[in-house]
């Protein structure tokens, strides 16, 4: 799809006149992208030791760009968090849990992504008056986080817990949701440590993306990628679209015409995205390839 659509766009016209001046960014920009992975990874590391869970980083990274590879090819991220999930079960005997680890990690994200977006208007108020842009970001930002809360409110619900109590059916992937999330709840520095890296995951991504952006010669300030890119992030996982293709381009044309980006090149700007995933995800294709290892022996 990507090559079809290739196919069909004048480089000449959407590239800086000094190309040469782009090549730099791009290769800041995929490095950045590449180490964002890893800081994801130590994300995922901090949930899994709060869920008291082996919680080694190399096989995670490995889990993660592997993830990543598989997302590519499958609607929203639902498959490479499978792979993942199934990976760790593999290695820990644990599903339910691994499970949980997965839920508990991207919930953090639904937490930081749209608190970068209304922190950042508010500290730049220019943005608050560009129209659909603004609204499209507030308002899912807000969506975001009103069912972010139900869903915490529900999933750590003491009925909840005593309902799904030692429950063997599928039920016991929810209840250990729930734990994660009760157990967190009762350790207070283990959820900050968790906040804390999910708030450096999810800049290092928007400051991936910012790079991105000088290598197309397009003009956003640092301040304003805070703003708008968590949207896009936001709006890309939902399950509508191949690996975020089509949503993720007409997002950005929507947030960056009133800052006098051309949509030419805002489109351009989404598949410079997605091919900057793509190429960072084949990274994770021996990974993939490899499979998975057998369970430890328990005592």
């Amino acid at each position: 799809m990507l090559g079809l659509l290739l196919s069909r766009i004048h480089l000449s016209s959407l590239l800086p006149r000094d190309r040469g001046s782009a090549v730099p960014w791009l290769l800041l920009a995929l490095l950045t992208w590449a180490t964002t992975i890893v800081v994801g990874a130590l994300r995922w590391q901090r949930v899994i030791a709060a869920l008291e869970l082996p919680d080694d980083l190399p096989p995670l990274i490995s889990h993660s760009f592997a993830g990543l590879f598989v997302s590519n090819f499958l609607p929203s991220t639902i498959g490479g968090d499978f792979l993942r999930v199934s990976r760790l079960s593999a290695a820990n005997g644990q599903a339910p849990a691994s499970f949980a680890s997965v839920v508990l990690e991207r919930l953090t994200g639904f937490i930081v992504l749209p608190l970068i977006t209304l922190v950042a208007l508010f500290f730049q108020p220019a943005l608050l008056h560009l129209g659909s842009a603004t609204r499209l970001a507030v308002v899912l930002s807000l969506v975001t986080l009103g069912v972010l809360a139900v869903v915490l409110l529900v999933a750590g619900s003491p009925r909840l817990g005593r309902r799904l109590a030692d429950n063997q059916s599928w039920l016991r992937f929810a209840n250990a949701v729930h734990l994660g999330i009760d157990r967190l709840r009762r350790h207070p520095g283990a959820a900050a440590t968790l906040v804390l890296t999910a708030v450096a995951y999810q800049l290092m991504g928007v400051l991936s993306a910012w790079i991105g952006s000088r290598a197309l010669d397009i003009n956003l300030s640092l301040a304003t990628a805070m703003a708008f890119v968590p949207v896009v992030l936001m709006a890309q996982v939902l399950p509508v679209s191949v690996s975020g293709i089509g949503l993720r381009e007409g997002v950005l044309v929507l947030l960056l015409q009133p800052l006098g980006v051309p949509t030419a090149q805002a489109v351009a700007f989404g598949l410079l995205l997605y091919g900057m995933n793509l190429a960072v995800s084949l990274l994770g294709a021996p990974a993939f390839a490899v499979g998975a290892k057998p369970v430890r022996a328990t005592a």
